[in-house]
């Protein structure tokens, strides 16, 4: 139907345009007429070649960067080289972070197993010091060391992508400045805005990988900085053969301190008429070897952090005021021992040991040795 169509105009047109040829032939005005006529003619044909089609940036789609041999084609050349370095530097970074990540997943995995595996049996109850436990203990330390490793391995990828950032940023500098050289061609100039919208589109990669570096090292340093004090407190559950909760360092906002030898200062009648005007938070009575309270100094310590972060203690030694000045002498070392040992538990739970103020009194309310902790 389309060929008919077409047969159908050509005869029609070709008896007026030769009766029009015949007239121009006449006329004084034949070049002019000869090329309105050649136009007439060619318009419905399709010799001419279509325009190429052109991307959002103006350039065409299948355009190549290839070498002119001009000044600015060799600029071209050498930035086209250094920006195919620098992505397959960053394609690397990318897959280097994917990797430890992938690292740190399964190890945090491993070691959260190890640990639900051993607070699910001192919550069943076991011996003190079970060795089974204790291996597990080390396993789980081993993972989290492997947590530690890959988040220095992030630190050391996030100084190499900060390097790209740097070599990218200076390539798209160079680039622009090599679109005001003379002596190129059109040719080297579409190459030059390519190389342009590439550098710009990498730069927007790099900082998002750097992002995300800087996201994932601070998280697996809090994280790792809490996990230890944790760890801290499941040895000290599993030397006693009870289940502690988190570390008590987790509570606060201060870094922790431990003394191992505290110091004592003797109380003065005015300081110890303070001390006893106020409510221990807690009274350990050491009437008989190896006392457990551990688990109710945790549980009365972490209820006071929970609601007042920042919370000081003060750790009375109390010795009892009765008896020969022997008696009282050893009842006195015996007390400052046992704070010694309620310290080291406290430090052992988490809570930083410049938040423990030591002291050592007697008092003729005291039968036995006591150690009290006093909310400062």
């Amino acid at each position: 139907m389309a060929f008919a169509t077409e047969r159908a105009v050509d005869f029609a047109v070709r008896p007026a345009a030769a009766s029009l040829l015949s007239q121009v032939r006449r006329s004084r005005f034949r070049p002019v007429a000869a090329l309105v006529l050649s136009a007439v003619a060619l318009g419905g044909c399709s010799w001419f070649a279509p325009t190429p089609p052109v991307g959002n940036t103006g350039l065409p789609s299948d355009f190549e960067i290839t070498s002119t041999g001009t000044i600015v084609g060799r600029k071209v050349e050498q930035l086209q080289s250094d920006l195919g370095r620098l992505k397959s530097a960053v394609d690397a970074q990318q897959q280097n972070y994917n990797a430890l990540l992938s690292q740190t997943v399964r190890s945090s995995e491993a070691y959260h197993g190890v640990v639900a595996a051993v607070q699910a049996r001192l919550q069943l109850g076991t011996t003190p010091g079970n060795p089974l436990l204790v291996q597990q203990w080390n396993q789980a330390q081993r993972e989290l060391d492997n947590v530690t490793g890959n988040v220095t391995a992030l630190g050391q990828l996030a100084s190499q992508v900060s390097s790209s950032s740097t070599s990218a940023a200076y390539l798209l500098d160079s680039t622009r400045a090599a679109l005001g050289l003379s002596g190129g061609i059109d040719q080297d100039r579409i190459a030059l805005n390519l190389i342009e919208d590439d550098t710009s589109r990498l730069l927007v990669r790099i900082d998002r990988l750097m992002t995300a570096l800087s996201d994932q090292i601070s998280r697996q340093t809090v994280y790792v900085s809490g996990e230890r004090s944790n760890l801290t407190t499941l040895a000290l559950a599993i030397k006693n053969g009870e289940l502690y909760g988190d570390s008590i360092a987790t509570r606060t906002f201060t870094p922790s301190r431990v003394s191992a030898t505290p110091t004592f200062y003797e109380a003065p009648p005015a300081a110890e008429a303070v001390l006893d005007d106020r409510r221990p938070l807690v009274v350990i009575r050491f009437d008989q070897p190896g006392v457990a309270y551990q688990q109710a100094l945790y549980t009365a310590v972490s209820k006071v952090l929970e609601q007042r972060p920042q919370t000081g203690f003060d750790l009375v030694a109390v010795s009892p005021a009765g008896g020969s000045a022997s008696e009282v002498a050893m009842n006195q070392n015996k007390s400052k021992q046992n704070a010694q040992g309620v310290l080291r538990t406290l430090t052992d739970m988490g809570l930083p040991s410049d938040r423990v103020s030591v002291a050592a009194t007697t008092s003729a309310d005291a039968a036995v040795p006591e150690v009290r902790l006093y909310i400062r």
